[in-house]
Order: structure tokens, then C-alpha cells, then sequence
């Protein structure tokens, strides 16, 4: 047996080889306090004294069980019934590995299939694959296929698209000879004089975030009309509850839909893991990135099921595949399966209704307080923005006070919005938690 000697000099050839001078430079961007993060646990303690010590320490995390959170900004504080978890956690499920073997991985096969056509009827799109990382990266791989689809070279983006989406984006087109157009926003929503002056013959694709980063609804017809006369394919990136009450993607024309899919029976847990789905029109179902399952019968007759419409590539020939995605994100996306199950179509539309409602009461009843005024007069779902003309600092401290979770600073993005923030309002917030927000706000 060979082993890896840990010399000193062994160190310095193996930082050398991935051209760094020291391990302290290669982990340079991790905040100071966090590198020197020290667990400081009493030394021979029991297991039982360990046990309260960490309950204690978990306990300092202000989360939404006991604080109200006003903070979305692509997570969302939803009701999840209990039996999501309860069948998603089952042991066949929550073990289960990847489901090369069809003979031996029917329930996981199945599982994706159903979660296939759920979210196809949802987004009312042709194809779905067995879901995505996350929704960042589902925009980031939908830009790539519409890249490969043909030889135009250019993606517009709105600047209404989440701020990390466009990072992500950004970072996944890095190397391939494309160039991403920004469109600026109007109103709060993407400046449609700006949109049609940008599309050429050159574009590939129009990204929409509808309803946007700032919860605003954005014209998706008349976007998907301008993009399609110019020859680009439209990619709708949308919130899945918001599905219950507007017009799904494929209605209005998107070739690509795809979106975050925490709302659906997925829990905020500090950011993840989550799921991201990825759906499209026929045209594109050989170019889908990532897996997906397949019915079939057996050589007796009998239903079944199998991945399939995948290349081999995608898994040892890295350079052709059509994506850098093998795998999924199974178990999370099975919990939205099984949530968007229990809702059915008068549940889904009865929860949209319900978090558009909420929104706007809040909304309005933020608007009688002195010093917050409108940041924008246009229609939104369940998310919203206004201008809070208060001591950002006195701000903060009275939130804080009154237990509340945000809402987000925008300047954290857009620094002309400094004194702007997002509110986002789900079917989870009470006229008891409202009149707590009021009291924080009109201080």
C-alpha cells in the first residue's frame, strides 16, 4: 500500500502545482472570523453536558419559529404539511442512491417521472427534466442551451432578475465566447424602449424574471412577442406558487421555463439545499441538461420506468456533455412532488390567492405610515418594495426588537436603492404578526 507522505515538502509541490504560495492565501476570501472560528467546549465534559451545550449554542439562531421573517428575495417562509416530510423521509427514499440499475430503482424512477409531469402541468410546458441544483443554476444552464441551440451569441438580461441569479449566469457563461446584454429597469420592471433596441440578429435568448426581484409582474406577452420576431428564444424564470393564479410560461410563449423550487414543500434551511426545476417546449427536449425518467414497458408488458433521452457522454466524456449536470437534486424535488400533490389545482390557486391577498394588506397598511412611500405603482405577487425614509440604524434596532426577520436591504444590490426594501408576505403571516411589523416600521 502507497502512502501520501505529509512533509512539509509535499505541501509546498502540491500548493505549487495549483499555483498558490500558502494555504492561508488559498483560503484569502474566507472571512478572518470565520477561519477562526473556535468551538469552545469544555474539556471531559460528559455527553449529556455536550448535548445542552450545543442545544444552547443552536438556540442563539434567530429562526422563523420563533421570529417573523419578512425576508424572501427567492426563499420563502410557506406552510409545509407534515406528511411531505413524513413520506419523503421514509427510508427508501432518503437512502436510495442514483437509479442507474431500472430493474433495481423503480419507486426512485417513478418518483421523478410523476415530479416530471407534476411540474410540466404547472409551468405548462412539454418537458421537464428530474429537476436541478437550484434556481440560479437552471437559469444558468437554460442561457447555455439556448447558446447551443444555434450560433447567436448574446443573452439579454433585465436588471430586475435576482442579483445572484446574475452572478451565477455571468459565471457559467464566462468561457464561452457569449456576451450577456444588461436591460435596465423602469418602474421597477425591465424597460421595454431599451428591450427592443437591444435585440438583434445576434441575440440567442431573453431572460424574464416574472414576478421580478422586486416582486413586480413583468409584460411576459409582449416580451416573448419581441423576443420571437427577432428570431431569440424567451427563458421565464418564475416563483411556482405565483403559477396558481398567472398565466403559466408556456402560455405566453417561453421556450425555457424554469425557476426555484423551495416554495414547493422545501423548507428555507439557511439556504438550502433546495431544488431547482427546468422545463421546455419539444424543440429542445434533446438539449435538456441533466436527467430524465422515462415510461416504458418491460419485455412482458408490464409498466416501468428508466432514465433516459441522456447521452453516455454526460457522465465520462465531460467535454461533450450538454451540461455540467449528472445528477439531481432527487429527495428535495420528491417533496415538492408530494406538496404540489396534496394541493391539486384548487389548492395551489387557493395558497397564490391567499399570499396575494396578505402581500397587499401589508403593503397598503405600510403605505399609511409617515416616511414609507411607493418604490413602484406596478401589480405584484406576493413580494414587494418600498422607499423607508427612517434612520436605517433605528430601523434595524426596532425590527430587531419586535422579533422580526427582515425585510431586505436593497442597497445590498443596487446601491442607488439605499434607503428601498423588499418585503416578501406568504399565506403564513397573521393580522397579529402585521400589527407587529406595523409597530417596528411606525417608531
Amino acid at each position: 500500500m502507497q502512502y501520501i507522505s505529509n512533509t512539509e515538502k509535499d505541501k509546498q509541490e502540491m500548493l505549487s502545482a495549483i499555483g498558490v504560495s500558502s494555504f492561508e492565501s488559498l483560503i484569502a476570501n474566507i472571512p478572518k472570523r470565520l477561519r477562526d472560528f473556535e468551538l469552545k467546549i469544555p474539556v471531559g465534559i460528559s455527553e449529556l453536558e455536550l448535548d445542552r451545550e450545543l442545544d444552547e449554542t443552536g438556540n442563539r439562531n434567530k429562526n422563523f419559529k420563533y421570529y417573523i421573517p419578512y425576508i424572501g428575495a427567492g426563499n420563502y417562509d410557506h406552510f409545509i404539511p407534515a406528511v411531505v416530510d413524513r413520506l419523503a423521509l421514509r427510508g427508501e427514499f432518503i437512502t436510495s442512491y442514483t437509479p442507474y440499475q431500472g430493474e433495481a430503482s423503480q419507486g426512485t424512477l417513478q418518483s421523478m417521472y410523476e415530479y416530471q409531469s407534476l411540474v410540466c402541468e404547472l409551468t405548462a410546458m412539454d418537458y421537464s427534466n428530474a429537476s436541478m441544483y437550484d434556481g440560479a443554476s437552471s437559469l444558468a444552464e437554460a442561457a447555455l442551451l439556448a447558446l447551443r441551440f444555434g450560433e447567436r451569441k448574446k443573452i439579454l438580461m433585465p436588471e430586475t432578475v435576482h442579483p445572484e441569479y446574475q452572478a451565477v449566469v455571468r459565471t457559467y457563461l464566462s468561457y464561452v465566447g457569449s456576451e450577456i446584454v444588461r436591460i435596465p429597469m423602469k418602474n421597477g420592471a425591465l424597460d421595454m424602449d431599451h428591450l427592443k433596441k437591444s435585440l438583434d440578429q445576434n441575440v440567442a435568448a431573453v431572460i424574464v424574471q416574472h414576478p421580478n426581484f422586486f416582486g413586480i409582474l413583468e409584460e411576459t406577452q409582449e416580451i416573448s412577442d419581441l423576443a420571437h420576431r427577432a428570431g431569440a428564444m424567451l427563458i421565464a424564470c418564475v416563483n411556482p406558487i405565483s403559477l396558481g393564479i398567472l398565466q403559466a410560461p408556456g402560455e405566453y410563449g417561453a421556450d425555457i421555463a424554469v425557476g426555484e423550487g423551495q416554495p414547493l414543500g422545501n423548507s428555507v434551511s439557511f439556504g438550502g439545499p433546495h431544488f431547482g426545476f427546468f422545463t421546455v417546449k419539444e424543440a429542445l427536449l434533446r438539449k435538456i441538461p441533466g436527467r430524465i425518467a422515462g415510461m416504458t414497458v418491460d419485455k412482458v408488458g408490464r409498466r416501468s420506468f428508466v432514465l433516459t433521452l441522456q447521452a453516455r457522454e454526460q457522465h465520462i466524456r465531460r467535454e461533450k456533455a450538454t451540461s455540467n449536470i449528472c445528477t439531481n437534486q432527487a429527495l428535495c424535488a420528491l417533496k415538492g412532488a408530494i406538496y404540489l400533490t396534496l394541493l391539486g389545482k384548487i389548492g395551489i390557486k387557493k395558497l397564490a390567492l391567499l399570499n396575494l391577498s396578505n402581500a397587499h394588506r401589508t403593503y397598503e397598511r405600510l403605505l399609511k405610515i409617515k416616511g414609507v412611500k411607493p418604490f413602484s405603482d406596478r401589480p405584484f405577487f406576493n413580494e414587494f418594495a418600498v422607499r423607508i425614509d427612517k434612520d436605517r440604524d433605528a430601523l434595524k434596532v426596532s425590527l430587531k426588537q419586535h422579533r422580526i426577520l427582515g425585510p431586505l436591504d436593497l442597497g445590498k444590490f443596487y446601491p442607488t436603492l439605499d434607503s428601498s426594501y423588499l418585503f416578501a408576505v406568504t399565506e403564513k403571516r397573521t393580522d397579529q404578526d402585521l400589527d407587529q411589523l406595523i409597530r417596528a416600521v411606525d417608531r
